[in-house]
């Protein structure tokens, strides 16, 4: 077996190297005229059969060092195009009167355009979103994309390198918003925090400089739903009806299987305090315990200790702590810690996760919830009970350890005692070698999970930061309890639109599709085409003023239609129209129309509007539902 094992290495090693794009020269700016320029659609094409390379190997579990040096040529191209797109275009600017270079056609790194079919979808799920927004009672609110750049500063801990700054505006330093609860707070403060007892909720995208994995709706440029309840309210009551309404949508949601992992902030410090981890490095210790989603408690252990100096002996300690999860009876086990007791943080935070375990039995919804100690949430305004919905999907693939879907236990075990390898650490992006060269690190999408696909928690002291920073110093300052979920729209899309191609879903909202047989009847056609809409029946017709049967047809088919309309001149003059509805069908895996020799129903026009509404497809059709 090692023989042929080192034989199978050796094979690959070669074909490997075979396949090595040879160093590319690049021509001196000074010397254009003379010298012979590269092609850069060819460089183009080069990075992208790299690009394929790099993938196999990866998929092939190569050496690591044929793997490294495949990530070291595609950088090498990518530099080398960004030279040359440098290159011409200094020379392009130096020689008046030359053809201007073509534009490269794409979308910048981490973002996306949705297509007619993938945007149903999205509305799909952000109607059930809104939906559900409402049906809680919360009102909606809508904040600028950007924000002034000491609005978003020290409210994200180590995540604030992610925030997209913008050129100075005028004198105002301005960034992209990160999330859409910082942007609420300070709406909050300008009102004067006196906003109280509110349900506020807001659908939009917000952005981070991240690296994107595009296939799992982890990009730069993403949508988020937030809802959020202000003000003074009896304890845990806003919390768990936010835990609730989570589970409200995620379960109207076609996202599968579900956890929301729960803990809080106050017993998660209080296990901090008492394992000795000083004050200033709470914060960024709880920043490593939160990646124990995705890391192995051994690389979690390495972050705390080498990177952010705690003590080895404490991090252990912290380890017997955040290897627990489990429902309501993890309480017990914490209060029969005498140490921990004897906190105030974990002890207030205990008694408070008792009350929400009680409020949420009462929601019905303690089966959908694990209570975590692992769970940290690395944004720094927290201060009370934090969560996160997961889905199988959630954890990379082959750490399912991280997983809350793997079995909960209050009795004492590691979480990812037996990752299946050890975490390789990330390189740190090399320094550009020239303007426009992106040397980000490459990510290999297949070892990616989704991630959490709607996250939130209580953060009292938010507003209260910036009233008390616009009122000055030792002025007193109101503030305003918070407490809210954001869902990720994009992560929810990724895991719903596989299911809804699938299924056979529509991709239009277009329920009749109006015809003529013979003479064109345009006026015909659109008079009822007008009645149509207005009784709220989406419908279209073709814009000639004489078509052809068939050519209606297929236009409506495209856009699949279930019912087409067809008007006769004689059968107008009875007042009768042809109604033939339109089914489709899996064949092969393809959707399909079914061909039928139905010749279609005769219904009095006067009676059409009630037959269309009172058939099952019309009943059905909020659904999304194509293909019965």
């Amino acid at each position: 077996m090692l023989r042929q094992a080192k034989r199978a290495g050796s094979l690959l090693s070669r074909s490997y190297r075979s396949c090595i794009i040879a160093p590319i020269t690049l021509p001196n700016p000074r010397r254009m005229a003379t010298a012979t320029q590269p092609n850069p659609d060819a460089l183009a094409s080069e990075i992208a059969a790299q690009s394929t390379l790099l993938n196999d190997l990866r998929k092939q579990q190569a050496d690591p060092a044929l793997v490294e040096e495949a990530k070291k040529k595609l950088g090498d191209l990518k530099r080398s195009l960004a030279l040359l797109q440098n290159a011409n275009a200094s020379a392009s600017g130096a020689k008046e009167g030359k053809k201007k270079e073509r534009i490269l056609l794409k979308t910048p790194k981490g973002t996306r355009d949705y297509g007619p079919g993938e945007m149903f979808c999205r509305e799909h799920i952000e109607r059930i979103v809104k939906e559900c927004f409402t049906t809680y009672g919360g009102s909606q609110l809508d904040t600028p994309v950007f924000e002034r750049k000491e609005i978003l500063a020290g409210k994200y801990g180590e995540d604030a390198k992610l925030i997209f700054d913008l050129m100075d505006q005028g004198g105002e330093q301005l960034a992209l918003r990160y999330d859409h609860t910082v942007p609420l707070a300070r709406y909050l403060a300008m009102s004067g925090a006196i906003t109280t007892q509110n349900k506020l909720w807001q659908v939009g995208k917000v952005y981070r400089r991240d690296n994107p994995v595009m296939s799992k709706g982890r990009m730069r440029e993403f949508s988020q739903a937030d809802f959020d309840i202000a003000g003074v309210w009896d304890t845990m009551i806003p919390d768990a009806e936010i835990v609730s309404l989570v589970c409200t949508i995620l379960s109207r949601l076609d996202v599968g299987e579900f956890i929301i992992k729960i803990n809080h902030r106050k017993i998660l410090d209080g296990i901090f305090e008492v394992c000795g981890v000083p004050a200033e490095k709470i914060r960024p210790i709880s920043s490593a315990v939160d990646k124990l989603d995705k890391m192995a408690w051994a690389d979690v252990k390495k972050e705390m200790t080498e990177e952010k100096g705690l003590d080895p002996a404490a991090a252990d300690k912290i380890g017997e702590y955040v290897k627990h999860k489990g429902g309501p009876e993890l309480l017990d086990l914490l209060r029969a810690d005498e140490a921990l007791m004897a906190n105030a943080n974990a002890k207030t935070g205990v008694e408070e996760m008792g009350l929400l375990f009680t409020y949420l039995n009462a929601y019905r919804v303690t089966d959908k919830l694990s209570f975590d100690l692992s769970l940290a949430r690395g944004l720094d305004y927290y201060t009370g009970i934090i969560y996160e919905a997961i889905v199988e999907a959630s954890a990379p693939p082959g750490f399912k350890s991280a997983n809350a879907f793997a079995s909960s236990s209050t009795t004492p075990s590691v979480s990812n005692a037996t990752p299946p390898e050890p975490q390789q650490p990330k390189k740190k992006p090399a320094k550009k070698a020239a303007a426009g060269a992106d040397e980000e690190e490459e990510i290999d999408e297949s070892q990616v999970g989704v991630g959490s696909i709607a996250a939130g928690g209580r953060y009292d002291n938010l507003v209260g930061m910036f009233t008390a920073a616009a009122a000055g110093e030792g002025k007193k300052a109101p503030g305003l309890p918070c407490v809210g979920v954001s869902i990720g729209l994009d992560r929810i899309f990724a895991l719903v639109w596989p299911k809804w191609v699938e299924r056979g879903m529509r991709s239009k909202e277009t329920m009749a599709y109006v015809m003529a047989a013979g003479d064109g009847l345009l006026a015909e056609r659109v008079e009822l085409v007008r009645e149509l809409r207005e009784a709220g029946i989406k419908t279209d017709f073709l814009f000639k003023a004489k078509p052809k049967l068939p050519a209606q047809f297929a236009a409506g088919e495209k856009d699949e239609v279930p019912f087409a309309i067809i008007l006769g001149g004689d059968e107008l003059k009875q007042g009768l129209v042809t109604v033939k509805e339109q089914k489709w069908e899996f064949v092969d895996g393809k959707k399909v129309k079914v061909e039928s020799t139905d010749k279609g129903t005769k219904v009095q026009r006067s009676e059409l509007i009630q037959w269309i509404k009172n058939t099952p497809t019309f009943k059905d059709w909020s659904s999304g539902k194509l293909i019965a």
